[in-house]
């Protein structure tokens, strides 16, 4: 009853809806390989994606073991590990509301790929040196900054990248960045936290984002100079 009542049935103009089912028909398919692939020869579409997908696959793999992590390393409870999770959300949410939205008025996109590379090289070197549950909460505030950057503005530049109907398929991709790293990261997370301990995700995430922030120095990706907004 809520839906008949609140959603509008002509969503969209006819000539978008035929745009849709055109671009639809072409693909044959919801998920298709070609699909994506095309989208990716836009230019500086890979490139960015590649830099969304590596700069965040080190700490994806740490707040994937997290529940382990807590428990073995820092010495944490159940419950106080659950304290811990709650704070990391509450400082997502603030730096989303109060710090993103005003340096993307302010600053270029370029300029916020490479803060948010480079404070992600920062973050992995205090994990690296981190030895308490203290030094988590403090190294958690840069972390969350830059995870949050990063997300917010390669999703801005890969969709303003591609043709407007392919903004919703775009937006799809950038999705699936996180279920694949949850697919993947408990092996690869595992491994890395038996062999080499907790803070090989610190020297891998510094590794990793070292390495993108002199490729996005030296490398010419077509950004717009605008402010992101």
């Amino acid at each position: 009853m809520i839906a008949m009542v609140w959603i509008p049935s002509p969503a969209k103009s006819k000539s978008e809806r035929g745009e849709a089912e055109h671009s639809t028909s072409q693909s044959g398919s919801v998920f298709s390989i070609r699909e994506i692939l095309r989208l990716m020869k836009f230019p500086g579409v890979m490139e960015i994606f590649l830099v969304k997908v590596l700069s965040a696959f080190p700490i994806g793999l740490f707040l994937i073991m997290f529940s382990i992590i807590s428990m073995d390393f820092f010495g944490l409870e159940a419950v106080e590990s659950g304290y811990l999770m709650s704070y990391f959300g509450v400082l997502q949410m603030v730096v989303q509301g109060l710090v993103v939205g005003k340096l993307s008025k302010h600053c270029t996109e370029r300029t916020l790929l490479r803060l948010g590379v480079l404070v992600f090289a920062g973050v992995g070197l205090g994990m690296a040196l981190m030895r308490t549950v203290w030094h988590y909460c403090i190294i958690a505030l840069p972390l969350v900054f830059a995870f949050t950057m990063l997300g917010t503005i390669t999703d801005s530049i890969l969709t303003k990248a591609v043709p407007s109907s392919d903004t919703g398929t775009m937006l799809g991709i950038c999705a699936s960045v996180q279920p694949l790293t949850r697919t993947v990261g408990p092996t690869i997370g595992g491994v890395l936290y038996k062999r080499f301990g907790v803070h090989s995700f610190g020297y891998l995430q510094l590794i990793v984002n070292i390495g993108l922030f002199v490729y996005l120095l030296k490398s010419k990706i077509p950004l717009r100079e605008q402010k992101a907004h």
